[in-house]
Formats: C-alpha cells, sequence, structure tokens
C-alpha cells in the first residue's frame, strides 16, 4: 500500500447496522481504518450517497456480497488517500467518486480501481456523490443492455427517485422520449420539470391505456415489479425491452408469453452490488467516455434533495422510507 505515512489515522467513525430493523438500527461507531486491496484505493470520504439497497441491507434483507464491509453505503465522494500496489491509473490526491460494494456510511473507505471516476468539473463533492450507484445503474441498464436510442420512448417508474432522476436526464441527453410515472401530482409536476415529457400519476391514472394508445414504449426502466410488469408489456411496442431493478409492488408477476412471443420483447433484469469488478470496470469505461462529457456540460444534472450528517444517518433512512424524496439524498462526512 503506498499512502502518506503520517495523514492516515488508525480509526474513523462509521454508521454500523446494530440489527435488523427500523431506521433507529444506525448507530455511530468507531472502527478500524480499511486497507487497501493491491487493486484498490483508500478515499477520504466527504459525502456519501444513500440509495434503497442500503435500507433493504438495514432490514436483513439484502447482505453484502462475500468480502465486502457490512458498513451501509454504495457510493462516495473524497479524496484518495492510499494505493494499493497494483494501481497505475490513479495518484494520492486525486478527487473522485466511486461505486462501492459497501463502507461508504464511514470517514474512509475502500473502492477497486475500476469502480472510481474523477469528480466532474463543475460540480461539488455533494454532487459527485450523488452520480455513481444511480449512473452506473442508469448506464448498465438503459444503455448497455436495453439499448435506448435517440428518438424511443422510455417509461420510468419512480420517475423523482435518485435513479429515476437520473434516467430522465441521461435519456433526455441523447435525446429519447421520456414518459415517467410517480404517486402524488406534485411529484408528476417534478418530473416535467426535470425533463420528461409526460408523467402520470400511477394511483388515478390509466398510464398504460394512456401510453398505448399515444405511441407506445421502446423501453421500460421498472422499479415496480408485481401487477405493473403485465401493464408494462402492454403498453410495449414491438421489440421493447423491459428492465427490471426492483420490486417495490412484489417480486412475482404475471406474464402472457404469447404476448412476449408476438411483439419479440426482451426481458432483462440486474443489480449492481454483486457484479464483479472487471464488470464495473467496464461499465465506468463507458460512462467516463460518453456521459462525463455531459455530466460537465451541464447537460446531465444531479438533483440533490437533501443533505444530513452522519450521525443522522437513520433521518436520512427515514426520509427514503417516506417515500417524499425528490432526487438523492446525500450524508455529509468529512
Amino acid at each position: 500500500m503506498h499512502a502518506e505515512p503520517s495523514a492516515l489515522p488508525e480509526t474513523m467513525a462509521v454508521i454500523e447496522i446494530t440489527e435488523p430493523g427500523g431506521p433507529e438500527m444506525l448507530k455511530l461507531a468507531t472502527r478500524s481504518l480499511p486497507r487497501p486491496g493491491p487493486s484498490e484505493v483508500l478515499i477520504r470520504i466527504a459525502y456519501a450517497g444513500v440509495n434503497r439497497p442500503d435500507v433493504l441491507q438495514r432490514k436483513g434483507l439484502y447482505p453484502p456480497p462475500p468480502g465486502a464491509s457490512d458498513i451501509p453505503g454504495l457510493e462516495a465522494a473524497g479524496e484518495i488517500v492510499a494505493l494499493g500496489g497494483a494501481v497505475k491509473d490513479w495518484n494520492i490526491g486525486d478527487t473522485v467518486c466511486a461505486l462501492l460494494t459497501g463502507g461508504g456510511y464511514g470517514e474512509y473507505a475502500t473502492a477497486d480501481a475500476g469502480s472510481c471516476l474523477p469528480a466532474p468539473a463543475g460540480l461539488s463533492l455533494c454532487e459527485a456523490a450523488s452520480l455513481p450507484e444511480t449512473a452506473f445503474t442508469v448506464w448498465a441498464n438503459l444503455f448497455d443492455d436495453a439499448a435506448l436510442k435517440p428518438g424511443e420512448t422510455l417509461l420510468i417508474h419512480g420517475g423523482t427517485s435518485g435513479i429515476g432522476v437520473m434516467a430522465i436526464a441521461m435519456a433526455k441527453a441523447i435525446g429519447a422520449k421520456v414518459i415517467a410515472t410517480a404517486g402524488t401530482g406534485e411529484k408528476c409536476a417534478a418530473a416535467l420539470r426535470l425533463g420528461a415529457d409526460a408523467a402520470y400519476n400511477y394511483k388515478e391514472d390509466p398510464w398504460d391505456k394512456d401510453i398505448s394508445a399515444s405511441g407506445g414504449a421502446d423501453v421500460v426502466l421498472d422499479m415496480a415489479g408485481g401487477d405493473f410488469v403485465e401493464r408494462n408489456l402492454a403498453c410495449l411496442n414491438p421489440g421493447g425491452r423491459h428492465v427490471s431493478i426492483a420490486f417495490l409492488r412484489g417480486a412475482t408477476a404475471p406474464i402472457n408469453i404469447l404476448a412476449i412471443m408476438r411483439k419479440r420483447l426482451k426481458l432483462s433484469g440486474s443489480t449492481m452490488k454483486a457484479r464483479q469488478p472487471a464488470e464495473k470496470a467496464r461499465l465506468a469505461a463507458g460512462l467516463r467516455d460518453t456521459m462525463w462529457p455531459l455530466i460537465e456540460a451541464g447537460k446531465v444534472k444531479p438533483v440533490i434533495d437533501e443533505v444530513f450528517a452522519l450521525k443522522d444517518a437513520s433521518k436520512a433512512h427515514a426520509r427514503m422510507e417516506s417515500g417524499a424524496h425528490i432526487g438523492k439524498i446525500v450524508l455529509k462526512i468529512g
């Protein structure tokens, strides 16, 4: 490990999950400083993003991958303070944002060097910390998997969530049409302000029938699952692609196989947390080449809902579970 020997403490403040349960199970604690492996960097964290998988982990429903930190937190931004012996592309002092397998809710965390991206010019570290989990997820599912193209129509459920906001921005930046759903009129209005071409209140509007009548969708980014899946497939155009990334309305769904065959539909799904480092590095390279210039040009903008102190991580989780947030919830750490 290469590091500035006098600069690093032996311990750090972190948030631990004391036992599975509600937001009150997140407690401030002290841990030893992690050491980067050969292909990893150690980051002094300034800000960390809060994501729904953190909530699921806190509830005991989404354990970290083998070998990963049990401290929650899948994205962060800060300064590299130590390097593993095999790291060639980064230097001590570089300012980065990184996709993590865990550990973001702490003053320091290790990250695979390939999962790091330079903090975009023109953004604060708070804004940079809000990018990796959503940008990697949207890039992997909408562009790498579903191959969303300019001129196509994208349907996004959860349009004002962190991923929804980023999906709207990235899809519009490449020239796609975007339809979003949300649970209140206020959130629908917010989705329109953020760039969506149309927005439906999924609790009140016959969104699937309206979308089918107005030209259909070519790609669906689905965080709902459950009873929405059949409705999604009904409004997909021939050759459409359905991508599942969460299942807030249930993990099972009835599917009309004949409809899939007739319209030549493609169904896929993924998680990000357990992907191998080489796969994440490939996605990071695609993001850096394609989306990072758009972010630095201001064509893709992160949206911050609220910032909480590290000690108030439980309040951040309560905010996320309330469903009232628009954009990303962030923890201030450094």
